[in-house]
């Protein structure tokens, strides 16, 4: 269908303001936030009632038009990605909080609500969301849950799938659909666990209620510095052997602090060649016992300085320069990309290690910065575009990490999803049965293919192309699915 048909077939679900078709309007939604990636969408659609979106999904599915569904902007894996033959569905103007319910700690938001407008709208009734990615001041509660993003209170208090009671989806033949319930405990299949972490391949996410939890009496954090990246990372191992669960645990490498400092004056040493942040919350007295606990083990580590917030200015003040460390770093060159892997605790001294000697292989320099208790990593590799051949360089340093996160045990992604960055490394980590039953559920879901298409899940066909597995037709289960 022509572009020309396609803008009038949605004038009559939508105002002319709604409808961005011109090449400057939509030169805006050419890339999420791995911008290395870009392309512009054909038509980019601003919904404002939850009945446009029914309507528009309809059409799309009775002629087959591909929709790509964006919140902020602020994906780090190419996820919201346009298609050049497809619209792109913004659900910006769903920004409203419906209700924040106290007694039964609870917030019922819609998907276009900043992450950190909750905690605000809740710190009214001694409440907060504990999820709280580093963007969360940009990013929305809809690309969090398609996500399943976590942020640095996540080895405490969990990913966004432990902190959401009920979402509404809207399928791609525009269907409602409630799946969970205001309770912990669901019936049925748990459609919950399918859809979080969906990377916007099964449907849109409308409506989200969200789990509240009360704010915590005190908290307190420990700045620790080391010599070594080794040192902190025994470090880390040694605070959770305690038994003792941070509500952060945080690492940064020398060049993140020495970017970081600059940049917000966090006050971290500039000698340090890692710094951990440790931080602990509940009562005064269980704070207290623990802070003591974790400085001796961050000193006995091998921590040359250690500092310990005594007021809640410098306990944020000290967060600043890991929340900010992205932005940070974005100023020791002009382009640097984020990679996200996962791997378990005790190979975090082996693979920093490797990361280092790959920086000098690659001849690119690295930033490290990671939440260190659940072993997720985020190195920073900085390279500038301009410069021919900078940006494959960096790209086949990035896709050496996340394989050297499979080695060690891990996965792929920690919480920015695959997208379009990781999906050939996709078929480094699962099999082909296990691909293909992926695909069995987008098919279930969205049979012709017309959500996100070319996101997250490859088809054999694709994994054999890549050289990951060797495939003959005759070893496909289902063939059918090949063309997803």
């Amino acid at each position: 269908m022509e572009k020309k048909q396609i803008i009038r077939m949605f004038s009559s679900i939508l105002p002319e303001s709604a409808i961005l078709h011109d090449r400057i309007s939509l030169r805006a939604y050419e890339c999420d936030a791995l911008s290395a990636y870009r392309q512009m969408p054909m038509v980019v659609l601003l919904p404002s009632q939850r009945s446009q979106i029914q309507d528009i999904l309809r059409l799309c599915y009775q002629h087959d038009i591909a929709v790509v569904c964006r919140g902020a902007g602020t994906g780090l894996s190419g996820g919201a990605l346009p298609l050049e033959n497809g619209v792109l569905l913004s659900l910006a103007k769903f920004n409203r909080i419906h209700k924040i319910d106290a007694d039964n700690r609870s917030a019922v938001v819609e998907p276009g609500v900043t992450n950190i407008a909750v905690s605000q709208a809740a710190r009214a009734f001694g409440l907060y969301y504990a999820p709280d990615p580093s963007y969360q001041i940009a990013c929305t509660i809809g690309g969090n849950i398609a996500e399943n993003a976590g942020g640095i209170h996540c080895l405490k208090y969990g990913l966004t799938y432990h902190n959401i009671l009920q979402i509404k989806i809207i399928t791609i033949q525009g269907e409602l659909l409630n799946i969970g319930s205001g309770c912990l405990e669901h019936q049925g299949y748990d459609f919950m666990s399918l859809f979080t972490g969906s990377e916007g391949l099964l449907g849109v996410i409308a409506e989200a209620k969200l789990r509240l939890l009360p704010l915590p009496a005190h908290a307190q954090v420990v700045m620790a510095a080391f010599a070594d990246a080794s040192q902190a990372a025994q470090a880390v191992a040694d605070i959770i052997g305690a038994g003792i669960i941070p509500a952060g645990l945080e690492m940064m490498d020398k060049l993140a602090i020495e970017a970081a400092e600059t940049y917000v004056h966090a006050g971290y040493p500039r000698d340090a060649q890692a710094i951990l942040l440790c931080e602990l919350d509940g009562t005064k007295e269980e704070v207290h016992h623990d802070i003591d606990t974790v400085n001796g083990l961050v000193k006995k580590a091998g921590a040359f300085t250690s500092i310990i917030s005594q007021t809640e200015q410098q306990r944020q003040q000290l967060w600043q320069g890991r929340k900010a460390a992205f932005p940070a770093v974005g100023r020791l060159s002009p382009d640097y990309y984020c990679m996200d892997g996962t791997i378990p605790r005790k190979n975090l001294p082996k693979v920093l290690q490797r990361i280092g000697e790959m920086s000098r292989q690659y001849g690119l320099r690295v930033a490290n910065v990671f939440h260190a208790g659940d072993g997720n990593l985020h190195p920073l590799i900085l390279y500038d575009a301009n410069l021919p051949g900078q940006l494959s360089q960096a790209e086949a340093f990035g896709a050496a990490i996340v394989q050297l996160c499979i080695q060690a045990g891990g996965t792929i992604t920690g919480e920015h999803g695959v997208g379009v960055e990781k999906i050939n490394q996709m078929c480094r980590q699962f099999d082909a049965g296990s691909l293909n039953q992926f695909l069995r559920v987008k098919k279930a879901w969205d049979e012709k293919n017309l959500l996100n298409p070319g996101k997250a899940i490859p088809t054999l066909k694709r994994c054999a192309e890549f050289g990951a597995m060797h495939v003959h037709h005759g070893e496909l289960p289902f063939p059918e699915l090949e063309r997803f």
